[in-house]
């Protein structure tokens, strides 16, 4: 995926979670990715609509410089979250847990 960094910086060991989100339609350039510090306050944004239209969701860590599309993982938690309420997916989410849950994600080299 296009924009996001080769590596991770070097820093205290800290998993830092980024989400790459679009203004109005898909075919339109990504937003700055939105830094969150960690993975609950991700998803309690996206099911509080804080952000426009969410593509990705990724991990880096600090230390050990790793880098994971959770975006998989982040749509799981919010499809079995909305399955215990008892609710659908939120309306805003649909596409990206749909997107995440079907796709199979290739990093390019």
């Amino acid at each position: 995926m296009t924009g996001m960094p080769l590596t991770v910086p070097y820093g205290a060991d800290q998993t830092l979670y980024l989400v790459m989100d679009t203004f109005g339609p898909r075919d339109l350039q990504l937003q700055n990715p939105i830094e969150r510090p960690d993975l609950d306050s991700v998803i309690n944004d996206l099911m509080l609509a804080r952000f426009n239209n969410p593509v990705g969701i990724y991990a880096f860590n600090t230390l050990e410089h790793w880098t994971a599309d959770i975006s998989k993982n982040v749509a799981e938690e919010i499809q079995c979250r909305c399955d215990i309420e008892g609710a659908p997916v939120p309306a805003h989410l649909e596409d990206f847990v749909a997107n995440s849950l079907n796709s199979v994600r290739t990093r390019k080299p």
